[in-house]
């Protein structure tokens, strides 16, 4: 794919990751960790793959105070002009926001392409064609366009997107609806309808919808500054955005954006995802072994045991017996042991109850 100097991408690194717990720690959230052992961390796998279609100069990191010195260390050539650091924590779509703007003030006939950055994908080359064809797309349309996959298991960690009619170009349907992480038996009728794909979380648009999607949507806190000092300086922007930040609601892009204004539209893709978000999404997605484990980069013997996910410390060895359908996890100070299907809402709660009970240095 020829990279286009209109096309932009967002990369979202401000999460916690906290359903990803152990492994995934405050201080060092999944995006940050190599956690398949590739010597590369999620953050940089995203950057690598986006890099290939777009070019570097207009690649944009969101994140928060507490990981800035984590995307300098690992991505070193960013421009720190190109690093939006959030004054508040306030979920991703007040970042997005402050992004396009800040685009717009550079090229206003962008494209823009909003990833997170614990994504993971198996076909580079289909995913290349999925973003010339959804990128060209919305260079010729003022729509917000999805990136939808297949299911091929009722997940309820994920969210999903049911198809409208079929758009002027193949494989690109109205959005009907958008369901965040259902109960596992509405998931399976999600999957037999055929017309539930999964969200990606991975989206596009022009720049000239995404800030009038914003502008609906949000108070005036950013699209203000254009109004008063419209030749404002990048010192000028983080003046203004440091003040006026915190007047942003807590909202998500997805559920502020895509679920609340007219013109989305969802892409049929094929480019095999998976979102590490959950043990339970890493054990369906990895690869298994003859008694169905997953063992994530770690030295373990097993003996009658099956269906497990077992990620441990470089030095450690695990030797298990008799298990069957649990987590097995360990980093640094903290050991998990749990049962494997559904595990999102436990982990949290462990997660919840270990922080009041024993502080935030096991969190």
């Amino acid at each position: 794919m020829e990279k286009t100097k209109s096309n932009y991408c967002v990369i979202l690194a401000g999460g916690k990751g906290r359903r990803l717990w152990p492994s995934s720690r405050e201080d060092r959230p999944k995006q940050f960790i190599d956690f398949f052992g590739t010597g590369r961390t999620q953050l940089q796998t995203t950057y690598d793959r986006i890099v290939k279609v777009i070019p570097h100069e207009n690649i944009y990191i969101c994140t928060c105070r507490e990981y800035l010195s984590l995307v300098n260390e690992q991505l070193p050539d960013v421009d720190e002009q190109h690093i939006l650091v959030e004054p508040v924590n306030r979920n991703t779509a007040p970042s997005v926001a402050w992004a396009t703007m800040r685009i717009r003030r550079i090229n206003p006939d962008a494209n823009i392409l909003i990833t997170p950055s614990d994504q993971l994908v198996v076909d580079e080359a289909s995913f290349m064609r999925s973003l010339e064809t959804g990128l060209s797309y919305v260079s010729e349309n003022d729509v917000l366009l999805a990136m939808g996959v297949k299911p091929t298991r009722p997940e309820p960690g994920y969210g999903y997107i049911q198809m409208g009619d079929l758009s002027c170009k193949p494989d690109v349907f109205q959005v009907k609806s958008f369901t965040e992480k259902p109960e596992r038996q509405f998931a399976t009728m999600f999957m037999e309808s055929g017309e539930f794909y999964w969200n990606t979380g991975i989206f596009m648009s022009n720049c000239r919808k995404l800030t009038d999607s914003f502008e609906h949507i949000f108070p005036t806190v950013l699209r203000n500054l254009k109004v008063e000092n419209p030749t404002y300086s990048y010192e000028e922007e983080l003046d203004y955005v440091a003040k006026h930040y915190p007047s942003y609601p807590n909202l998500s892009v997805d559920y502020a954006i895509l679920e609340h204004s007219r013109d989305v539209y969802v892409m049929k893709c094929d480019f095999g995802w998976a979102d590490l978000g959950t043990w339970h999404a890493v054990y369906e997605f990895m690869s298994k072994s003859g008694e169905d484990n997953v063992v994530v980069d770690s030295e373990v013997m097993l003996e009658d045991s099956h269906n497990n996910v077992i990620k441990l410390p470089k030095g450690r060895l695990g030797v298990i017996n008799g298990l069957d359908g649990y987590i097995v996890a360990e980093e640094g100070n903290v050991l998990l042991i749990s049962k494997k299907e559904d595990s999102s809402a436990l982990v949290r709660k462990y997660v919840n109850e270990v922080l009041i009970k024993y502080g935030e240095e096991y969190v």
